[in-house]
């Protein structure tokens, strides 16, 4: 990621900044700005947003979004994060419908679920940050997609631990604690991107 300014950003002068379509995070008030992602990152995202929304809203678990949406960690120093999806947790925000998001700039509770699609410049310690940052807030479940592996690894998020509950490859369906019922065949995220 591109650190954009040494300065450290405020929560108020975070939100006095204009709005943009770029992805950016605040870590610890310094604000990162990552190149765009390759393309199967983005297909990879879209995917699984596509498969989580109709789930999430027939259920009446919340709104299914993707990125670029802030996630608000903590306001001192300032963290902000930006999942590739995630879930709206309905019962903690009120939020229900697209319509509970106007004028909401950014999500205040943890999300049900946060899924990050994994790009050749994360590191394990960015992993390990951001699951970190996660669970301070108290998501409980994370998905780690991983196109070079043709996996989704599905972590159980406690404030001890990020504890991997399966890990899901090609052939395999995806099943979700947080989600009963929900069902996710892997082949059907990876798959297109390989013929």
């Amino acid at each position: 990621m591109t650190t954009t300014s040494t300065k450290k950003l405020t929560f108020d002068q975070w939100q006095a900044l204009p709005e943009t379509k770029q992805r950016c995070e605040v870590v610890d008030g310094v604000l990162l700005m990552p190149p765009g992602p390759m393309g199967e990152h983005p297909w990879i995202a879209d995917e699984i947003l596509l498969s989580l929304r109709p789930f999430v809203r027939d259920n009446g678990l919340g709104i299914a979004l993707s990125a670029p949406y802030d996630v608000l960690i903590q306001r001192e120093p300032l963290r902000v994060r930006q999942p590739d999806v995630l879930v709206v947790n309905a019962e903690l925000t009120g939020i229900t419908r697209p319509s509970d998001l106007v004028g909401r700039p950014f999500l205040e509770r943890p999300p049900l679920l946060v899924v990050e699609v994994l790009s050749p410049s994360n590191t394990r310690r960015d992993i390990t940050q951001r699951l970190a940052d996660y669970r301070s807030i108290g998501v409980p479940e994370c998905w780690l997609a991983d196109f070079p592996t043709r996996t989704i690894e599905v972590l159980r998020l406690t404030p001890e631990a990020a504890t991997t509950i399966a890990t899901y490859t090609m052939g395999q369906t995806l099943q979700s604690q947080i989600l009963p019922g929900f069902a996710l065949p892997i082949a059907n995220i990876f798959g297109p991107l390989l013929k």
